[in-house]
């Protein structure tokens, strides 16, 4: 699989070796790549060092293109080729599944809270393909095709497309008032995608000790009551995950219990969204 972002990832370019911990074998291999941004034109004539055009032009920015190879590949051409032909959303997504950890790590290794964590509705393409050898790791394919990416499959109805701007529009107007239990929803629901599930149990927990302190102080609470009992109920099981994260023993149904916990909270925040919307 091969993806493009916008932006520098944060890892620098070169091949990065996937082993899971007490693995004898790689998993994957991932490859990055920058593509070189071109040079802005420099302003000449009257202007001196430092000055800007009345109409500035964009700042070139750089592209960086990551392939994430199967150690594990198939060795004859025509598995290959079905593999190719039946590649889909879950291929795509469990490759950048990959990508994550290789930034996550990259964040820890140095610090770097700015490096962005990958998602693939944030891809500027998304390639799956095979090779043989050094093909690969080039971009080069024997035979590749483009997968379609989050959101291009169809248009959104037009109701669904504005409301996020009017939410938006009313949070930097001072009607709507955010709540971190909404950034913390967030950042768990990141992480649950991309199967971070000790990291997704430690921000669920405080996502629901933020959600059950301020949905009961909104305007809207009384409204939305019957949510907040639904909260109530599961906080227990989620602070024990929230304990069994910190002791590193999530045990197998735990993505299960996170999704139908964080889908609550979820579904708790449309309702507050809404019902904020109608007042407004």
């Amino acid at each position: 699989m091969q993806f493009e972002f916008p932006w520098a990832l944060g890892p620098a370019d070169g091949r990065y070796v996937v082993r899971p911990q007490g693995a004898a074998d790689a998993t994957h291999v991932i490859v990055v790549a920058t593509l070189g941004a071109p040079e802005r034109r420099r302003l000449l004539g009257r202007r001196g060092r430092g000055a800007v055009a009345p109409e500035p032009e964009p700042t070139a920015v750089p592209t960086t293109r990551v392939t994430v190879i199967d150690a594990d590949a198939a060795a004859r051409e025509d598995d290959a080729a079905r593999w190719l032909a039946a590649a889909g959303a879950e291929t795509a997504a469990e490759a950048i599944g990959q990508l994550g950890l290789l930034v996550r790590s990259h964040r820890i290794a140095a610090a770097d809270p700015g490096a962005p964590l990958p998602h693939l509705g944030q891809a500027l393409v998304a390639r799956a393909g095979f090779g043989i050898g050094e093909e690969v790791a080039h971009g080069q394919w024997r035979e590749a095709r483009e997968l379609p990416l989050p959101g291009t499959e169809r248009k959104p109805r037009r109701s669904a497309a504005l409301r996020p701007q009017e939410r938006l529009a009313a949070l930097l107007g001072g009607r709507s008032k955010p709540l971190a239990c909404e950034e913390l929803a967030l950042r768990a629901r990141h992480d649950l995608d991309h199967r971070q599930l000790r990291e997704a149990a430690l921000e669920l927990r405080t996502a629901y000790d933020a959600a059950l302190a301020e949905l009961p102080a909104t305007p809207q609470a009384e409204r939305l009551a019957e949510r907040l009992d639904q909260l109530r109920e599961l906080q227990e099981a989620v602070d024990a995950l929230g304990d069994a994260a910190i002791a590193g023993v999530l045990g197998p149904d735990a993505a299960a219990t996170l999704e139908q916990a964080l889908g609550r909270l979820e579904a708790a925040l449309r309702a507050r969204t809404l019902a904020e919307a109608n007042a407004l």
